[in-house]
C-alpha cells in the first residue's frame, strides 16, 4: 500500500510551536517511527504553507497512492479549494488533526475538508495520523 501524508501551513513547526498543543516532537521524528512501525508499506510525506501547492499535491496523489492523510492545518476552517481538491479526487482521503478542532476556539469547530473526506480523526495528538493509515492499511 502506498499513502501519502499531506501537511499545511504551520506544521513544519511540530515541536516548537505550542507544545502544550501540539506536543513536543517534531513531524519528522514521528515520521520515522510511522515509516518503521508500517514499513511493509510506502508512506510518503508533502509539507506546504501555500494553499495552491496542497491543491497540486493531492490533485498528483491521485491515481499514485491508495490513500492520503491529510492535515491542512488552519486551512481547514478556510479553504473552499481545498474542500473541492478533496471531492475532485478519486483517492481517499482521512482528515486528521493532532488537537481536537472541537475543544479549541469557535472559529476551528467548522472543517470545510470533514464533508468530503471518508473519515476525520482528532484529539488523539500525533497518533491521529497512525489511527488514519490504519485505516488504510487494515
Amino acid at each position: 500500500m502506498k499513502i501519502l501524508i499531506i501537511n499545511g501551513a504551520n506544521l513544519n513547526l511540530l515541536g516548537r510551536r505550542q507544545p502544550e498543543i501540539y506536543g513536543h516532537e517534531s513531524f519528522e521524528d514521528y515520521l520515522e517511527a510511522l515509516r518503521a512501525r508500517y514499513s511493509e508499506h510506502i508512506i510518503d510525506y508533502y509539507q506546504s504553507n501555500v494553499e495552491g501547492e496542497l491543491v497540486t499535491r493531492l490533485q498528483e496523489a491521485d491515481g499514485e497512492y491508495d490513500g492520503v492523510v491529510l492535515n491542512a492545518g488552519g486551512y481547514t476552517h478556510t479553504s473552499v479549494v481545498l474542500h473541492d481538491a478533496v471531492a475532485a479526487v478519486a483517492v481517499p482521503v482521512v482528515e486528521v488533526h493532532i488537537s481536537s478542532i472541537l475543544s479549541r476556539e469557535e472559529f476551528r469547530h467548522v472543517s470545510m475538508i470533514a464533508p468530503v473526506a471518508v473519515g476525520t480523526i482528532m484529539g488523539f495528538g500525533l497518533k491521529s495520523y497512525d489511527l488514519a493509515i490504519k485505516h488504510f492499511v487494515e
